[in-house]
């Protein structure tokens, strides 16, 4: 596969691709395991725990910490994590440089849709400061799958859910997912899609396994336009 190949579609995955929400997800995960007496700084959480939808996150920081959480911990966790997030988001979210207008320029030529381990009362709110809440009629989020990234699940039924929305088919190798992390290269490549990374996350040599790798969005952005 090349950056040459036509593109049927694109998917892109959300925090860390469209806004600039890691950091904001971080703290908000600080603030609900403080209350347990765990503490993740910003590079143990970048290096271990991004890239996991919520349900994961506190069962695997938990386990870490030598500690087992029942389900319905998981889901009060979860919860709380939800609405310290919306509050936190509520002061404002950086959008990466371009969105929305990349979004939009994407959209008048191919099928867009996203997919993404974040709840989507996580990404609503921030799709609405962007002025892009009509853009994605086609989404996965942490809802829809019982396996976060980096299983392919997710991946799998976004390319089911943009061919019942078009009411046609597409090959999954036709269709570019857009990513920043190890574990969305990976959920995205097992489904069959190409992968193109942007380093907003992580550095080039972390995103090795994608079958492209950009600096930003613009310049991913240019090439997308070239396809097809």
């Amino acid at each position: 596969m090349n950056t040459t190949d036509p593109v049927a579609a694109v998917i892109f995955d959300f925090d860390g691709v469209i806004a600039d929400t890691e950091p904001l997800h971080h703290r908000a995960f600080c603030e609900v395991v403080a209350a347990d007496g765990l503490d993740c700084d910003w590079p143990t959480y970048q290096a271990q725990y991004m890239g996991y939808d919520d349900r994961d996150l506190f069962k695997a920081a938990y386990t870490d910490a030598g500690r087992t959480l029942a389900p319905n911990q998981v889901d009060e966790l979860v919860k709380v994590k939800a609405d310290a997030f919306v509050a936190i988001a509520a002061e404002g979210v950086i959008p990466f440089p371009g969105i929305p207008a990349i979004i939009q320029q994407l959209d008048a030529k191919y099928p867009l849709a996203l997919c993404s381990g974040a709840l989507r009362s996580d990404i609503k709110p921030v799709l609405r400061q962007f002025d892009l809440v009509n853009t994605f009629p086609v989404q996965v989020t942490a809802e829809d799958v019982s396996r976060s990234k980096p299983d392919p699940a997710c991946y799998c039924l976004a390319v089911d859910r943009l061919a019942a929305y078009h009411e046609r088919v597409f090959e999954p190798e036709t269709c570019v997912a857009i990513e920043d992390t190890p574990t969305g290269i990976t959920a995205a490549r097992e489904a069959g899609l190409r992968v193109w990374a942007v380093t907003h996350t992580h550095p080039a040599d972390a995103l090795g396994e994608a079958h492209a790798v950009y600096s930003d969005l613009p310049t991913l952005t240019d090439e997308l336009l070239r396809a097809g």
